[in-house]
């Protein structure tokens, strides 16, 4: 929210749109940040493509509200925008089935040793925020200011955690069985 806007609780949002991107981690983090504060018919939620579509909206005043993270949080904060919710979600991978298992492996080791780099000296990184930065908004951050991004927390993803993420998926009617298969084997490499 902007430093003008009059929403300030996140009650203030039913009815409200909330910009996300469509069946992404902001899409459904917005519904799990919501619902604890707004009924189900007070949730409004409007697709408005990747992150930085969201960010440029949000600062030319085209949308009032939208889930972001990383870089196009850290810049809105910068421009005094506000957070009413908190969301979080975890993240898949996507691996070809022809890939390699130990070119993943390798992979996963390298993400996490680049985790611990930033978290030993983060200010040695922060610069490469600009890269993610689109060049009509990038002189507007001050990267300086901006946190370590995301967190890279390697955990399994089991049975459970599927089943329970697919159960509320399913009461959100967010679930497509054509393309989220309900059988845990079917959909996640474990």
């Amino acid at each position: 929210m902007s430093a003008q806007s009059a929403y300030r609780q996140p009650a203030d949002l039913a009815g409200v749109e909330v910009s996300v991107g469509f069946h992404s981690g902001s899409h459904y983090s917005a519904i799990q940040g919501l619902e604890p504060f707004l009924q189900r018919d007070q949730i409004a939620l409007h697709f408005a493509g990747r992150p930085n579509d969201r960010l440029r909206a949000m600062l030319d005043g085209r949308i009032e509200a939208a889930n972001v993270w990383g870089g196009q949080y850290y810049l809105l904060e910068q421009l005094g925008y506000r957070k009413l919710v908190d969301t979080t979600f975890v993240m898949g991978f996507l691996v070809s089935p022809g890939a390699e298992v130990e070119d993943v492996e390798r992979y996963f080791r390298a993400l996490l040793r680049a985790q611990q780099e930033i978290d030993i000296e983060p200010e040695r990184y922060k610069h490469f925020w600009l890269k993610e930065m689109p060049a009509d908004v990038r002189d507007l951050a001050d990267v300086r200011r901006f946190g370590p991004g995301e967190r890279i927390v390697p955990q399994p993803y089991t049975r459970e955690m599927y089943e329970r993420a697919y159960r509320w998926m399913k009461t959100w009617d967010l679930v497509d069985a054509a393309e989220l298969p309900a059988d845990y084997h079917e959909a996640v490499l474990a």
